[in-house]
């Protein structure tokens, strides 16, 4: 028995772009951490907010590699003879991706208490119908 793939089914010709995102999200473990919300701002705008307790805007990257958001986070290490007798806030690198679709740009970046804030904006293409012509053979 052949095992039929999305990108190779007759009625969906070059969605197999498709496919190879889809194993890429479910192959990007993320364990929880940093905990975020993806909330959408309006009809054509996303906010993706983390919660980066203990970071500093240096101690952030945020880069775009092939369709994918990645959110790296690696605190200095500022061991200025301090003891914990208790550690609770996480102090650990960490990389966060999220894949975006086609025409979605990432816009401002801010850090408000704790919060880092990722504006998405999603360009809207013009409906138009294209009529195709037949030549003659």
């Amino acid at each position: 028995m052949t095992k039929l793939t999305l990108g190779a089914h007759p009625y969906l010709l070059g969605f197999d772009q498709l496919e190879r995102l889809v194993e890429r999200t479910a192959k990007s473990g993320n364990d929880g951490y940093p905990p975020y919300n993806i909330e959408q701002t309006s009809e054509h705008s996303y906010r993706i907010t983390l919660a980066l307790a203990g970071f500093a805007e240096q101690d952030l990257s945020i880069t775009v590699e092939d369709q994918q958001l990645m959110i790296r986070g690696r605190q200095s290490d500022d061991g200025d003879g301090r003891i914990f007798l208790h550690r609770g806030i996480a102090a650990r690198q960490f990389q966060r991706s999220f894949v975006l679709a086609d025409g979605v740009e990432v816009g401002d970046a801010t850090m408000e208490n704790g919060l880092l804030h990722v504006d998405l904006t999603r360009a809207v293409p013009d409906r138009v119908v294209q009529t195709i012509q037949i030549k003659k053979g």
